[in-house]
C-alpha cells in the first residue's frame, strides 16, 4: 500500500474508532502511532520520535496560556459572577417577551468574555438561568436550547482557549485573533436573541414576562458585574493596548478572577483545591488531545497528503470560493461526531495550508484571521448539533424533565442563526477584519 493510500484508509479507521466510543485522543494516538510504524518501518525510530515529539510540542511557551484561562474560568465560576451577570441582563431585558431566554445569552457572553469555555460556560449559567426560565413557564426546548446556544459564545468571545490553540496551529498572531473574534462574537449574541424574539411571537403563549425592574434596581444590579467588567478590559485590553502578552494577560486575568472569589466569600481552601484539580484535569485532557492529533499530523506529513492534496486542489482551477463552501460544509459534517478541539486539532494542519494557496483577494494575514474566525463558528455549531452536540447534553443532563429529543429540536434555530452568520461573514470578510484594520491603524 503507498503512503497516500495509507494515509486516506486511516480516516475512516480514526471515525470508526471515534463511533466505538474510544477516547478521540486515544483513537488519534493509536492510528498516528501505527501509521509512523508501518511508514517508517522501524520500531526504534518511532520510539525516539514519541520521545522528541513530546518534549518539542509542549515545551512551546505559547500553551502556558491554556491552563491559565482554565483556572481563570475556574474562578470566575466560584466568584459568582454568572448570577450577577443573569441578575444584570434580566433586570434590562426580563419585561420582554423571551426576555429572561435573552438574558440568558447575554450572561452567556459576558462569562464567555472572562471564562474561554463553552462546556463551563453553558453549564456555569445553566444552573442559574434554568429554574428561572423554569418559572416563568418557558418549554423546555426553548430554555435548553437558548441555553446550549449561548455557551457556544465561550468558544468565540475573547478570550477562548480554542482561539488560542488556532492562532498556535496557523501561527497567527493571537492578539489580532482576539480583536477579529470580538465583532462576530458579539453578532452571534444578536443573533440568539433574535431567534429567541421570533419564536416567542410564532409561539406567543410559551413564556411569561417579568414586571419592569424601576432604573434604581437596574443600577444596583448592573454596579455588582464591575468585577467581570474590570477584569475584562484588563485582559482583553491589556492585550489590545501591548500592555501584556497573552500569556501574561491570563495569569492576570486568573489573578483578578481569584480576588473576585474572595472578595465575594466564595472561596475557601477546599473549593481552592477544586479550582486547581479541575483546571489540571482539563489541562491533561486539552494537552492528550493535542498530543494525538500531533501524532496523526505527523503520520500524514510523513505520507505527503497534505502537500499531495494542497497541489491538487491547486491544479483543478477550483474556485476558492467552492473550496471554501466545501470545507465549511466538511466541518459541519464533522461538527456531528467529533468535539470542537478534536476537531480544530486534526484538520487545521491539514486543511489550513490549501486554504492558505488560494486567492481569496486579501494578505496572508488577513486570510488566516477571517478563515480561522469562520472554521470556529462553524466548530461552534457542532456544539448544539445531534448527535455529540457537548453543550446539547450538558444543559439537558440539568433539565431532567426535558427530553433529549426536544432539546435537539430547541437547538435547530440557533443553529440557523449560526449558519445565516457564517454565509454573511463569508461573503462580506470586512466585518471580521474592520476591527483589527482600526487598530493596526492606530
Amino acid at each position: 500500500m503507498t503512503p497516500i493510500a495509507l494515509a486516506l484508509w486511516s480516516f475512516p479507521v480514526l471515525l470508526l474508532l471515534v463511533f466505538l466510543r474510544a477516547p478521540i485522543a486515544l483513537a488519534m494516538i493509536a492510528v498516528g502511532v501505527l501509521g509512523n510504524y508501518l511508514v517508517i518501518g522501524t520500531p526504534a525510530m518511532v520510539l525516539n520520535q514519541l520521545k522528541t515529539m513530546v518534549y518539542g510540542e509542549f515545551s512551546n511557551y505559547s500553551f502556558s496560556i491554556i491552563p491559565l484561562f482554565l483556572l481563570m474560568g475556574q474562578f470566575a465560576t466560584l466568584s459568582g459572577m454568572s448570577a450577577s451577570l443573569f441578575r444584570a441582563a434580566e433586570s434590562f431585558l426580563g419585561h420582554r417577551r423571551g426576555g429572561v431566554a435573552m438574558s440568558a445569552v447575554g450572561a452567556c457572553a459576558g462569562f464567555g468574555a472572562i471564562c474561554g469555555s463553552s462546556l463551563a460556560t453553558a453549564a456555569t449559567m445553566g444552573q442559574v438561568a434554568l429554574p428561572e426560565m423554569k418559572r416563568y413557564g418557558y418549554p423546555g426546548s426553548l430554555s435548553t436550547g437558548a441555553l446550549a446556544a449561548g455557551g457556544t459564545l465561550g468558544i468565540l468571545i475573547p478570550p477562548s482557549v480554542i482561539l488560542v490553540i488556532y492562532a498556535i496551529l496557523a501561527e497567527q498572531n493571537i492578539e489580532k485573533l482576539f480583536v477579529a473574534a470580538l465583532v462576530p462574537g458579539i453578532l452571534a449574541a444578536i443573533g440568539y436573541m433574535v431567534a429567541i424574539s421570533v419564536w416567542v411571537r410564532v409561539a406567543p403563549n410559551s413564556a411569561a414576562v417579568k414586571p419592569r425592574v424601576p432604573w434604581a434596581e437596574r443600577l444596583v444590579a448592573l454596579g455588582k458585574v464591575w468585577p467581570v467588567l474590570t477584569i475584562f478590559l484588563v485582559v482583553v485590553g491589556g492585550i489590545y493596548a501591548g500592555i501584556f502578552t497573552p500569556t501574561e494577560a491570563a495569569a492576570v486575568g486568573a489573578a483578578g478572577t481569584f480576588v473576585a472569589a474572595l472578595a465575594t466569600g466564595e472561596m475557601s481552601w477546599a473549593r481552592l483545591r477544586d479550582a486547581i484539580l479541575a483546571t489540571a484535569s482539563s489541562s491533561a485532557m486539552i494537552f492528550m488531545i493535542i498530543l494525538g492529533a500531533k501524532l496523526y499530523n505527523n503520520f500524514l506529513s510523513l505520507t505527503f497528503l497534505p502537500q499531495t492534496a494542497s497541489v491538487w486542489v491547486g491544479e483543478q482551477g477550483f474556485s476558492p470560493w467552492l473550496v471554501l463552501t466545501i470545507v465549511l460544509l466538511m466541518y459541519l459534517a464533522f461538527g456531528c461526531v467529533m468535539d470542537s478541539l478534536s476537531m480544530v486539532l486534526l484538520t487545521v494542519p491539514i486543511i489550513y495550508p490549501i486554504m492558505a494557496t488560494l486567492d481569496f483577494g486579501m494578505s496572508a494575514n488577513d486570510f488566516g484571521l477571517w478563515f480561522g474566525i469562520l472554521v470556529l463558528i462553524v466548530v461552534e455549531v457542532g456544539l448544539i448539533t445531534p448527535p455529540v452536540g457537548m453543550n446539547l447534553f450538558i444543559i439537558n443532563s440539568m433539565a431532567r424533565d426535558t427530553p433529549i429529543g426536544e432539546t435537539y429540536r430547541g437547538a435547530m434555530p440557533f443553529v440557523l442563526t449560526d449558519i445565516l452568520r457564517v454565509v454573511l461573514l463569508a461573503g462580506f470578510p470586512a466585518i471580521t477584519l474592520w476591527l483589527v484594520h482600526v487598530i493596526d491603524a492606530l
